[in-house]
């Protein structure tokens, strides 16, 4: 999913030099959950082909329909994977932090990007091409196994994600959305009240809405306690009852 386009030439791609270290690139792949079922020599391997690449906030990293050949490690920064809809919507199918993996999908065929990722902030990328990694699955085959594993578990949510879109209300999207954010790898502190820093036109984004019935679903929630809009945050007040409605169907 990952091809050479214009909107990538942004991005500074430095390629494997002993001006980048080895042990630093293998140790930001350790940390992916897709790499550590890999075995030890295989992310080392892996290491020598990876090379950097880094985009300024906002920077297209690649579109829909672009040909894909590499996937990426996130090493700093936040990735916003996203699908413009037939009638022109944004939909956010998911904002990815520090040590997670996208792009994953060309390693299975090297076709075309099935969505559209954008830097949310300045961000370090890890970059692999299929062929590099399709070298060294074969040379590994129990990690090859393991990996296709991982992969078929992430598609297995993507599908769930898209049945949510089609079957279940807005307010059971929301509160969906909003759990998978608060329970996010990158979240600490995760007893008591919660709080996140999301505008209402992002929450429709990520559940495939528009604003306005977003914001009528955030102000029937802050009426029974479940949420408090303040200050530009959404603070959950109620964690058991975003639960609650989230388990409805």
């Amino acid at each position: 999913m990952f091809g050479t386009t214009s909107s990538q030439a942004k991005g500074r791609a430095m390629t494997g030099t002993a001006s980048e270290d080895l042990g630093a690139r293998e140790k930001s792949l350790s940390k992916t959950l897709l790499f550590q079922a890999l075995e030890p020599a295989a992310r080392r391997d892996l290491s020598t082909y990876a090379f950097t690449r880094t985009h300024g906030a906002g920077d297209p990293i690649f579109a829909a329909g672009d040909e894909g050949r590499a996937m990426m490690a996130i090493v700093t920064g936040q990735v916003r994977i996203s699908l413009v809809t037939p009638n022109a919507r944004e939909v956010v199918l998911a904002d990815l932090h520090t040590d997670e993996v996208f792009g994953e999908i060309a390693l299975l065929d090297g076709g075309e990007r099935s969505a559209d990722a954008r830097a949310l902030t300045n961000v370090t990328l890890l970059v692999l091409e299929r062929r590099d990694v399709m070298k060294v699955l074969k040379a590994y085959p129990e990690s090859a196994l393991k990996l296709l594993e991982l992969l078929c578990a992430r598609i297995r949510r993507s599908d769930e994600r898209m049945a949510e879109l089609a079957f279940l209300d807005i307010s059971t999207r929301l509160a969906r959305a909003l759990l998978r954010i608060l329970d996010g790898p990158n979240r600490t502190g995760r007893k008591g009240i919660q709080r996140l820093s999301l505008s209402q036109t992002e929450m429709a984004q990520m559940i495939g809405s528009g604003r306005e019935p977003v914001n009528r679903c955030l102000k029937g929630w802050e009426r029974r306690g479940v949420v408090e809009l303040k200050d530009g945050w959404l603070v959950v007040s109620d964690r058991g009852a975003l639960e609650l409605l989230a388990a409805q169907e």
